[in-house]
């Protein structure tokens, strides 16, 4: 795939083009005439868009798979002030063409080894000897989907790399709070930001047409991570209910703040509460910041459903950074 060549979120609405995109999603849905059809997103390296494919066939619904590359002819165009893409026409891309899943997937800013650096030096400013190991064994087992894995399937840090970036980002916040607040406990706070979204590594499928595994679904990362933590702790000879396993199981047990958003118990402690706040300002930047760098200066982006459907509007002073930001 040429990067040089215009992608997906570049094209303004009612632009036409015809592009080679990963095809992301495909949920099939009944239209009120009681027709099939597609709810498609497509991605590039740029971001993804979705778009209906109208009136299917059983055949169509049977080729257009997720994870498929396809060539699509379309616009963007505008619905209830959300982008969408309007398909006009869509094939599979064959063997001669760029059929690659893997080029079409949207990366962090970091590469895998500066990725790998920075939590390593993480971990050695984690100086509990058995949350150390226990969070250096537990990285070391999950090391090639925890450094290729999103974050989410959709909402924050949905791309290659995301779950390690978002990680270490949370971390990066957790060094300047710990620096103001001195009576924070740094090695609590870095091994549960560490470990708080690896369950993602069992929870989710992977950087490509991203779903849920079954275990995802009935389970759920929080709880899949804890047991992996009971697990590395009767390996290592560590008693999973001393009070410093406890101490760390609950910073992941814990980070999603309420029990309605999936935590089976709040915050009862301090770090565990900067944990969730850390958490939370993370994701919302990053849903925030890819919305409005996709913004024009001087309008509003489109509404963030993870942040309550709100829009965000984008300063004219950013014309200025704009040609770097597109």
């Amino acid at each position: 795939m040429n990067m040089a060549e215009k992608q997906l979120l570049s094209f303004q609405v009612d632009e036409q083009f015809d592009l080679f995109l990963l095809l992301k999603g495909a949920d099939v849905k009944t239209a009120k005439n009681g027709k099939q059809f597609i709810r498609m997103t497509f991605e590039d390296p740029s971001g993804e868009l979705s778009g209906n494919f109208w009136d299917a066939t059983d055949q169509d619904i049977a080729t257009f798979e997720p994870g498929k590359v396809v060539l699509v002819r379309g616009k963007k165009e505008l619905y209830q002030g959300n982008s969408q893409l309007k398909i006009m026409n869509l094939r599979l891309a064959n063997t001669s063409e760029p059929n690659d899943p893997s080029q079409y997937v949207a990366h962090g800013p970091m590469t895998r080894a500066e990725m790998e650096e920075s939590v390593s030096n993480i971990i050695f400013e984690i100086t509990e000897p058995t949350w150390n190991r226990v969070v250096r064994t537990l990285l070391q087992r999950h090391a090639d989907d925890f450094y290729n894995f999103p974050a989410a399937k959709k909402n924050h840090h949905a791309f290659a790399g995301g779950l390690a970036y978002h990680t270490i980002s949370i971390v990066r916040l957790a060094k300047t709070v710990a620096d103001l607040h001195p009576n924070i406990d740094r090695s609590l706070l870095y091994s549960g930001a560490l470990l708080h979204d690896l369950g993602k590594t069992i929870e989710l499928s992977g950087p490509i047409s991203t779903t849920y595994t079954l275990a995802g679904n009935l389970i759920g990362h929080i709880v899949l991570i804890d047991e992996e933590i009971v697990n590395v702790c009767q390996e290592l000879h560590f008693d999973p209910e001393s009070e410093e396993m406890l101490l760390l199981r609950h910073m992941i047990l814990a980070h999603h703040g309420l029990l309605e958003y999936g935590s089976p118990v709040r915050p009862h402690l301090l770090e565990a509460e900067v944990l969730h706040d850390l958490d939370e300002l993370d994701a919302s930047i990053q849903m925030m910041s890819t919305a409005v760098e996709h913004t024009e200066p001087g309008d509003f982006s489109e509404r963030i459903f993870g942040l309550d459907g709100r829009n965000f509007y984008r300063p004219t002073a950013s014309k200025t950074n704009q040609s770097e930001d597109d």
